[in-house]
């Protein structure tokens, strides 16, 4: 987040903003983040049960401002109940004492091991969609009634590029992907007339801790050399093109589902 050069304020596009990324105490949704407050976003950084990584991404952020008032706060929250999810809209008013701009819900878990369909345990399944599906509508519910109306509201939900893949041995969470892609195209028209946008950016593989477990050596050696650009995706990937959408610069998109993943199926 640092730079050389000094910034003028009233030229970062996301100046004064208040964003809600969920998940970012690490992998996609920590750069993202960071990214953000780079833009000169007020961000609120949600876990759901690891408090020490949450804070060290505040105390990044907070050690680039040259201000005294911080522009990171932590908030735990499980985005699969209701309650928890207001709450992190309730605290990111009372902190930075303004309505929420931005919405990045990036929170999600996948398998650990990679089922047919036909051995796939209901409880694993059930797991999965109540994050990734029931989360992500719980998200965009609170977000559809509390996201600052009249320009610069923008919701963003993360995907992921096996939606388009299809591959065998990842229904579950390719479904739960599915419904948050479909969820997207649907919100953006029910916001018509608020000047918010609903979008959803689907990365491919990127190297997180979230990628690597469950996987063998050689399948990411695999996966690696499907990619178009021969290597995994990194978060800084990703980051950026949230950051235009999150920006004026992406007003104009709405509705969307872009995948970010260098060219892999």
């Amino acid at each position: 987040m640092a730079t050389t050069d000094p910034v003028n304020p009233s030229s970062l596009p996301l100046q004064d903003r208040v964003a809600i990324v969920t998940g970012s105490s690490r992998g996609i949704g920590k750069a993202i983040a960071i990214h953000l407050a780079s833009l000169g976003a007020k961000l609120v950084i949600n876990y759901a049960s690891n408090k020490d990584q949450a804070d060290l991404v505040a105390e990044e952020i907070n050690s680039c401002c040259s201000e005294n008032t911080p522009h990171a706060t932590v908030v735990q929250a499980d985005i699969s109940v209701p309650a928890q999810v207001k709450l992190l809209f309730d605290e990111a008013e009372r902190v930075f004492g303004s309505q929420v701009h931005v919405l990045v819900n990036s929170a999600a878990i996948a398998n650990t091991k990679y089922p047919t369909i036909a051995n796939t345990l209901v409880e694993d399944f059930d797991r999965l969609f109540s994050v990734n599906c029931r989360g992500t509508f719980l998200c965009c519910k609170e977000a559809a009634k509390r996201i600052k109306q009249g320009g610069g509201g923008r919701i963003i939900l993360l995907s992921s590029s096996s939606v388009g893949a299809l591959r065998p041995n990842s229904a579950t969470y390719t479904s739960s992907k599915a419904a948050v892609e479909t969820m997207t195209k649907i919100l953006a028209k029910e916001l018509k007339g608020t000047g918010i946008t609903a979008n959803c950016v689907a990365p491919g593989p990127i190297a997180t801790d979230m990628f690597f477990v469950g996987r063998s050596e050689e399948l990411v050696k695999r996966v690696i050399e499907a990619c178009p650009h021969g290597r995994l995706g990194e978060t800084k990937d990703v980051a950026p093109l949230v950051g235009f959408l999150a920006s004026d610069a992406g007003k104009w998109i709405n509705g969307q589902v872009i995948r970010v993943n260098g060219g892999h199926d």
